[in-house]
Parts: structure tokens; C-alpha cells; sequence
């Protein structure tokens, strides 16, 4: 029997065209789709959360300057170590560019991020295209490191962070 669900590919195969062209064929791919029966899963199939945790919902609280503050200062002190081993590419543009990679970096800190979850790729794609603007060297390594560095540590030094705050 044949369902209307989960389709299942078998490979191509070639079979000929009822025409020719100039003599010679043309060989057409053709898919044959068959349907594998649908599976069900039903809620007994799984475990129900505790009627004390279906209600609560954990909600970051919104940007904190603090952190935001700090945060950028050790962006813009790393960024700085890390494209100081390519001064052939960056040459003497080396400190505007990571101003420029830095003000835009504290700009999305003090107003978007807001904990683990909430680091975005759009800042380091404004990276990007604010250097190209500038006519600055070495946009995409910029950017790339940029974001390297804010994946690698942004979300722990927030988590760092606010456990301080906590004690």
C-alpha cells in the first residue's frame, strides 16, 4: 500500500526520451517517490513535566551597562592581541580598526544582548560593512575574529558575571 507521508527516494535512472534531437537521444532522469506509512507518537510516549515547572519560564533580564561597559573593554583589548599577529595585513590601521569593530560591538552589547541565547550575527556583518566603507584593511578577518571571540566568550563572562551578583 502506498501512503501520502514520508516520502522515500529511490535513485535516478535513466531512461530514454520518446524524441531525438538531431539524431541522437536524450536521456531524462526520472524519481520514483514512494511513501512510507506515517508514524504517531502519542503523549503517553512522554514523561509530563511536574505541574511546578509548566508555568515557570526563565527570562534574561535586558542589557546590563555594567557589563556591557567591561565586556567591550576586554573585547577591544583581545581583538587588538589577536590582529596584532597580522600587521602585514592591518599595517597602521591596526587601532581603527578595532575602535571601529569596538564601537559597534559596545553598541550591540548595551543594547541588545541580554544574556546566554541572545549573541546575534548582525554586529559582526555591520563589522564588515562599516570597515569596507572606511576603506579600511582586512574586513573579513576583522569580523571573523570578532565573532570568534564573542562566541568563545561572551555568554560564560555573563554567566560569570551575574554569579558574582548573585553572592
Amino acid at each position: 500500500m502506498v501512503s501520502l507521508c514520508n516520502p522515500i527516494l529511490f535513485p535516478p535512472t535513466a531512461i530514454p526520451a520518446q524524441t531525438s534531437i538531431s539524431g541522437g537521444s536524450i536521456l531524462r532522469t526520472a524519481f520514483f517517490v514512494l511513501h512510507a506509512p506515517p508514524t504517531f507518537s502519542t503523549a503517553r510516549n512522554f514523561p509530563k513535566a511536574p505541574k511546578s515547572v509548566l508555568g515557570q519560564k526563565f527570562v534574561y533580564p535586558g542589557a546590563a551597562p555594567d557589563f556591557a561597559a567591561v565586556e567591550t573593554q576586554r573585547f577591544k583589548v583581545e581583538l587588538l592581541k589577536e590582529l596584532s599577529k597580522e600587521k602585514e595585513t592591518f599595517g597602521s590601521d591596526i587601532r581603527t580598526v578595532v575602535n571601529v569593530c569596538a564601537e559597534i560591538f559596545s553598541e550591540f552589547m548595551h543594547k541588545d544582548y541580554g544574556g546566554p541565547g541572545t549573541l546575534v550575527i548582525e554586529p559582526f556583518s555591520d563589522m564588515m560593512v562599516a570597515l569596507n566603507e572606511k576603506n579600511l584593511p582586512g574586513a573579513p578577518l576583522a569580523a571573523r575574529a570578532s565573532l570568534l571571540w564573542a562566541q568563545n566568550h561572551v555568554d560564560q563572562d555573563w554567566e560569570d558575571w551575574n554569579s558574582k551578583l548573585r553572592k
